[in-house]
């Protein structure tokens, strides 16, 4: 089944509001076994938006367009759809008794404003917005032999052939809950499954071309037969993705699977959708271990992380965001002299906030860091980018000296993640 993606919305294209569709419904799809073959982005705009359409039609089995259902003048989608297909805009009594409860059960007047989302085309099937007020909609579009409208056009040529137009609306928490309820349904009664598997297994401290060399040779007969394999690179970790189809597709990924685990080994720290931080939280659970933390450069951004997680509570005794030295000396405990000696940002100073977040949250392992996130702020011997970071426990503490020369969310979300890195690494060798 051949699959399109129309996202319509002027703040796309002003890049003012994050296309977060196109990655949930391509996600979707894939695991129903339906491969998006096009996705596209398009302003409010009538013409615009009624030649993606119009161009989808020629090509797709099942058109997804997102926006355009509200009761505002930019949300125009409905009728220009309704106009391109030759179709009435009919009243429908559901939606419109539906948008009634909805104001009613707030409290609210119903603003009149609502009454353009209870017009439809005629013929589509209706999906309740349980989270908003304008509803999702379907339209069975079945040429047999002609184009549907004379609007239409002839480049869709004189071939019998059933497509679907699924309309939904913009904002996400309406769309995902819709989509889950009401198109899944649809694609399992109209289309026949497809199978599809994906798996992606996730690595750290290698980079992307060193990842690739060393796994591809020995996934080419694999890759014969007809596995995809895919890169993607985000700091400090790579993504290798595996992909088939058919009967034999869960197989041909099995193995695949095992061989980059195989020599990818430890570095491979999760699977799919598994952050680095699930895993140090699984980890410390199920060794029944406790975390404390002390941070200076990253700000805290490792304990938002890790309690991120849900039963982090279980492991995480606590933080200290120690960004002046004042607060590294009264709270965690590192001293005076040493700050002085050897600065803040050190080897020493990195091991003594360590052993003193240890001792203050009396926990089994502590996690410090501290470092310069930039850009000023660094010199010849510790330019920006440098960090230090420390992990202890009761028999011995480990100190790295990395170089991350990022912008400053890069840097935290790097240094974070490499934190969470040194200690899987301890938990998984002990």
């Amino acid at each position: 089944m051949n699959v399109e993606i129309i996202n319509t919305g002027s703040e796309l294209m002003l890049g003012r509001v994050l296309n977060t569709h196109q990655q949930f419904l391509c996600r979707r799809l894939a695991d129903l076994g339906h491969l998006v073959t096009r996705q596209v982005a398009i302003a409010d705009d009538g013409k615009e938006i009624q030649t993606a359409v119009r161009e989808s039609l020629t090509r797709a089995d099942c058109i997804i367009t997102t926006g355009g259902l509200g009761p505002t003048s930019d949300d125009i989608t409905r009728e220009l759809i309704a106009e391109l297909l030759g179709k009435k805009l009919v009243q429908n009594l559901d939606v419109l008794a539906h948008i009634e409860n909805y104001f009613a059960k707030r409290g609210r007047p119903r603003p009149e404003k609502t009454s353009v989302e209870t017009f439809v085309p005629e013929g589509a099937e209706v999906f309740i917005n349980k989270n908003g007020t304008a509803p999702g909609l379907a339209i069975k579009i079945e040429s047999k032999g002609h184009p549907p409208s004379p609007s239409f056009g002839a480049a869709r040529g004189l071939e019998s052939k059933v497509q679907w137009l699924v309309m939904l609306p913009g904002p996400p928490r309406e769309l995902r809950p819709m989509f889950d309820e009401y198109v899944v349904s649809l694609l399992k009664r109209e289309f026949t499954d497809e199978i599809f598997v994906c798996r992606t297994l996730r690595s750290t401290s290698v980079g992307e071309s060193r990842v690739q060399e060393a796994i591809e040779k020995f996934l080419e007969p694999l890759v014969a037969r007809g596995l995809g394999v895919g890169y993607c690179a985000r700091p400090w970790s790579v993504d290798v993705r595996l992909t088939a189809s058919g009967t034999d597709a869960e197989k041909t990924v099995g193995e695949a699977e095992k061989i980059v685990e195989r020599i990818l080994g430890a570095h491979i720290f999760g699977r799919d959708d598994e952050e680095i931080e699930n895993v140090v939280v699984k980890l410390l659970t199920e060794k029944k271990k406790t975390l404390a933390l002390a941070e200076s450069c990253t700000g805290g951004n490792i304990a938002h992380r890790i309690t991120n997680v849900p039963g982090a509570s279980v492991i995480f005794l606590g933080g200290v965001v120690s960004y002046a030295n004042e607060v590294k000396e009264q709270f965690v405990g590192v001293k005076n002299e040493t700050l002085k000696q050897s600065g803040a940002v050190s080897e020493e100073v990195a091991r003594e906030m360590a052993l003193g977040a240890r001792e203050k949250f009396q926990s089994d392992f502590a996690i410090a860091v501290t470092g310069i996130a930039g850009p000023g702020g660094g010199s010849a011997e510790k330019p920006a980018g440098t960090v230090f970071i420390a992990l202890a426990d009761a028999k011995k503490v480990e100190v790295k000296r990395l170089l991350n020369p990022w912008d400053r969310a890069t840097f935290k979300e790097v240094t974070a993640t490499q934190a969470l890195e040194l200690l899987r690494g301890w938990l998984i060798s002990t």
